[in-house]
């Protein structure tokens, strides 16, 4: 489906330069001389480059509609992760590359959304939160707790954020995997 230069939006995915590349970031610029265009920041699907493209509204794209399909995580093993489909029973193997960021916030038996164009997977799509123990942090400082800093923290799957100071080692926290950043302490 074509589109204008200017109706693309952060998420959407176009067909660019014989790649596949999904909008990151999109800004309106209007200059004092010329035309107004928009500065779009791309990532390529394939092997995660990135690009900045200014587009014009006269320009058109190819928007790329992906199929999402529900799958569960099963394993992974050595570069591959392996994941399968809860209807179907039918597993399929999505090589380390193509899960990218995502693979440290998998946890067994995990729903997630994989992405396919053309019926090749192309990426796997994370639930919003998930709840992860914290295995390290600093001591709370007496007065620290009325205060709105962050201490730092590393989590279960070995990625390090920020956590208000009455969270302690061993308590479970629910995450962000857009931003990874804290977002409650789990119920």
């Amino acid at each position: 489906m074509k589109i204008d230069g200017n109706n693309i939006r952060p998420g959407n995915v176009i067909e660019h330069k014989g790649g596949l590349w999904r909008a990151v970031k999109t800004a309106h610029t209007q200059p004092g001389k010329g035309g107004a265009y928009l500065q779009v920041e791309l990532k390529n699907l394939r092997d995660g480059s990135k690009l900045n493209e200014r587009f014009r509204s006269s320009a058109k794209v190819e928007k790329v509609r992906l199929e999402q399909k529900d799958y569960q995580y099963l394993f992974a093993d050595a570069d591959m992760f392996t994941f399968m489909d809860g209807k179907t029973y039918e597993q399929i193997a999505i090589a380390a590359e193509d899960v990218g960021d995502a693979a440290v916030f998998l946890q067994d038996g995990m729903d997630v959304k994989i992405e396919f164009h053309e019926e090749a997977p192309l990426g796997v799509a994370l639930p919003d939160k998930v709840t992860l123990e914290v295995v390290e942090t600093e001591p709370v400082v007496k007065g620290q707790t009325v205060s709105s800093s962050y201490k730092p923290a590393q989590l279960e799957n070995g990625v390090r954020i920020g956590v208000p100071p009455f969270v302690k080692q061993g308590d479970k926290v629910v995450v962000s995997t857009a931003d990874r950043e804290y977002v409650s302490r789990a119920e």
